[in-house]
């Protein structure tokens, strides 16, 4: 698997009617996660991405386009917003 790197994504963290949450990316829509917690399902995400990435270059298929775009480069600044439990 290539280097890691620093996604900026939207993601969309949908409540199932059994507890926890289903976690979608409108950009990438072979992204799905889920999770008991939003934190878990949050934290499930690194997984996720790093899963589809290897599938692309185990199918030897480019990066989507969509993902290209949303790298961030760590020496810059960059924002991110999330959801944090208190």
């Amino acid at each position: 698997m290539s280097e890691r790197a620093l996604y900026k994504l939207p993601l969309v963290f949908e409540p199932q009617p059994e507890g926890g949450y289903t976690v979608t990316c409108p950009i990438l829509p072979e992204l799905v996660t889920e999770g008991d917690t939003v934190t878990e399902a949050l934290n499930n995400v690194t997984d996720a991405i790093a899963a589809l990435i290897e599938a692309y270059e185990d199918l030897g298929r480019p990066m989507p386009d969509a993902l290209q775009r949303m790298a961030v480069g760590l020496g810059q600044l960059f924002w991110i917003e999330t959801a944090v439990e208190a």
